[in-house]
């Protein structure tokens, strides 16, 4: 067995034993979906590399507005990550990235890293999303109210509504 292929074995065993939806789309490159509550579901990428297994996940993309408060509340949240990091794209799109040495890819270090995925990507969506897209949250607050729309997924953001 490759020195990737060992690495890769643990990744697929682990991922068919956690009954969430998961595929390898080429050998050692896997996509899971990670349930949430804030944020419905996290799309998390697993790649094994040459000397990690690369872990990348989307939280949200770029904010509309007020992207320094977004990038430096991003920023502060990393001081207290545990394997992952905020990160941004080229086009300011927000992920969270993490590297795993593979002689360290264990089922155990993998429900580890993928907790701390699920957990920060949900636990953070709708500060992000406040911080970042309240001009938007005031609108569809607006627009829903104004059409009799249901607003129970705005429930987070009862303060953003706007006043009768």
């Amino acid at each position: 067995m490759s020195d990737q292929q060992a690495p890769a074995a643990v990744v697929r065993d682990y991922l068919a034993g956690t009954g969430q939806p998961w595929e390898e789309s080429a050998p050692g490159t896997f996509s899971v979906e990670l349930p949430g509550e804030r944020k419905l579901k996290t799309s998390c990428g697993l790649a094994v590399r040459d000397h990690s297994l690369v872990v990348n996940a989307f939280v949200a993309r770029r904010p509309d507005e007020n992207h320094e408060a977004v990038f430096r509340w991003l920023l502060e949240r990393n001081a207290r990550l545990s394997g992952m990091a905020f990160a941004v794209d080229g086009v300011g799109d927000i992920y969270l990235v993490g590297r795993l040495p593979l002689h360290a890819v264990t089922a155990d270090e993998l429900d580890r890293l993928l907790g701390v995925v699920l957990d920060t990507a949900d636990g953070s969506f709708n500060t992000i999303l406040e911080l970042g897209f309240s001009s938007s949250i005031r609108r569809e607050w607006a627009w829903r109210l104004s059409r009799g729309e249901s607003t129970r997924n705005l429930a987070a953001f009862e303060h953003l509504r706007p006043p009768p």
